[in-house]
């Protein structure tokens, strides 16, 4: 990891955590596992404890994303026009769980809770 990126934080200050993440994974577009070690020995906070902020806040990513994101929607309105079965359609066409990047690094799939398109929520696949 650059170590011009602790060039702007004290040692052993546990607030500036969250600071860190977003500078390490705006660097990186994901957070790597050997940043995170940098980090947690930076800050003098557990690995695990570094691990357990990264996975709280939905901000941040421990995978590299793909080249494009494909997000599915699973708000109430998708939910009740099934778009469940969109996201089981794209999982096997992609060879990826929701959640996962496929290994040529094209695509990642996402599942999000609401894009504000409810209107427009997908019709029944039957």
């Amino acid at each position: 990891m650059h170590n011009k990126i602790f060039e702007n934080y004290q040692p052993n200050d546990r607030s500036t955590l969250i600071p860190l993440l977003q500078e390490v994974q705006t660097i990186y577009g994901y957070l790597p596992e050997n940043a995170l070690r940098d980090i947690s020995n930076f800050v003098k906070v557990p690995l695990s404890r570094v691990y357990g902020v990264a996975t709280f806040y939905n901000q941040f990513r421990l995978m590299p994303l793909g080249e494009n994101i494909i997000r599915v929607c699973r708000g109430t309105a998708c939910h009740v026009k099934n778009s469940a079965n969109i996201l089981f359609a794209l999982e096997a066409e992609l060879g990826v769980m929701a959640g996962h990047t496929t290994r040529d690094k094209k695509f990642t799939l996402e599942v999000v809770n609401c894009i504000g398109a409810c209107s427009i929520a997908p019709g029944y696949f039957g």
